[in-house]
C-alpha cells in the first residue's frame, strides 16, 4: 500500500502582549522581536506638546522693522492754533507723515528684534516627551485615529528586515509598501496637499501637506534613498528621534517603521 505524503502546514509563530511581528520585504512575517522597554512608558499628551512647542519656538528667529521704516519724511509740525491735528507733515504740503497712523508713516508699536522667543524645558520632560511619543507609536488605535492608513493586521511599531535599507529605486519601495500594506498612507498624504489659508501662501510656504510615516534607519544619509521623494515621508536615525518627529503638533500616534537594526538601538536607551 502507498504510503500517502502529508504537507506540512505551515503555521505562523505566535507572538505575546509585549512582542511585534518581523516582517521581510515580501511583507510576510519571519520572526517575533520583543519590544524595548522604552515602548512601555506612560502616554504623556501634556509633556508632547510642551517638547514640540519649545522646539518650535527655538527655532523662532528674531524680526522687526528695518532701521528708519516710516521716519524716512522731511516733516514738521504745525503747532497749535490752526484747528488740525498736531500730526507732522511734510515739509510745504498739508499731508501727515511719519506719525502712526498716518500713509507710509511708523508703526507705533511694532515688533522689537531683541525679544527673546526661546522657551526652556528640563532635560528629563524633553527625554519623557520623546519616550512617550515612542510609546505611543505601537497603539495601534491611538495611530489610526490620528489619521494614518495601515493594514489592521499589522503589528505596531512596524519591524523590517534590514536589506529594506538597501532600496534604491522609488518604485522598488512603492511595491514594498503595497506588499506590506502602508502604501494607503502615502496616497492619503499626497491627496492631501492644499495651497494655505492666509498670508503665509506668498511668504514661501504655499502648500500643506499632512504627514505620511516616519522612517527610522541606522544612517538616513547614506541609505533609505528610495523613501525619500515619497510625500509626508521623514526619515531619521534613532540617535535624532525627537518628540516633533515622532508627535508632529503635539499629536501623538504617528505611524512608524523601524529597520531591525534600528530597532534594536532602542534597548539602549
Amino acid at each position: 500500500m502507498a504510503e500517502k505524503k502529508t504537507k506540512a502546514k505551515k503555521t505562523r509563530k505566535k507572538r505575546g502582549p509585549n512582542q511585534v511581528y518581523l516582517y521581510s520585504m515580501n511583507g510576510k512575517t519571519s520572526g517575533v522581536l520583543d519590544l524595548p522597554n522604552v515602548f512601555f512608558e506612560d502616554i504623556r499628551t501634556d509633556l508632547m506638546r510642551r517638547a514640540v512647542l519649545a522646539a518650535r519656538e527655538n527655532r523662532r528667529q528674531s524680526y522687526g522693522p528695518g532701521e528708519g521704516a516710516g521716519m524716512r519724511h522731511a516733516v514738521s509740525t504745525w503747532g497749535k492754533g490752526r484747528g488740525v491735528a498736531r500730526v507732522q507733515r511734510l515739509t510745504d504740503s498739508r499731508r501727515a507723515a511719519q506719525s502712526p497712523g498716518t500713509v507710509g508713516g511708523r508703526r507705533a508699536h511694532p515688533p522689537r528684534p531683541w525679544k527673546d522667543w526661546s522657551m526652556k524645558i528640563n532635560r528629563k520632560e524633553r527625554i519623557k516627551a520623546r519616550n512617550s511619543a515612542l510609546s505611543a507609536t505601537r497603539d495601534s488605535e491611538v495611530v489610526s485615529n490620528r489619521g494614518h492608513r495601515f493594514d489592521t493586521k499589522l503589528t505596531l511599531p512596524v519591524v523590517i528586515e534590514d536589506d529594506v535599507e538597501n532600496l534604491e529605486k522609488t518604485q522598488e519601495a512603492i511595491d514594498f509598501l503595497q506588499n506590506l500594506g502602508v502604501y494607503e498612507d502615502i496616497e492619503r498624504a499626497r491627496d492631501g496637499k492644499k495651497v494655505r489659508a492666509g498670508r503665509g501662501k506668498m511668504r514661501g510656504r504655499r502648500y500643506k501637506s499632512p504627514k505620511s510615516f516616519l522612517f527610522v534607519i541606522l544612517d538616513p544619509i547614506a541609505r533609505g534613498k528610495a523613501f525619500r521623494n515619497l510625500p509626508g515621508v521623514d526619515i531619521v536615525s534613532p540617535q535624532g528621534l525627537n518628540t516633533e518627529m515622532l508627535a508632529p503638533g503635539g499629536d501623538p500616534g504617528r505611524l512608524t517603521l523601524f529597520s531591525a537594526k534600528a530597532f534594536e538601538e532602542l534597548r539602549k536607551w
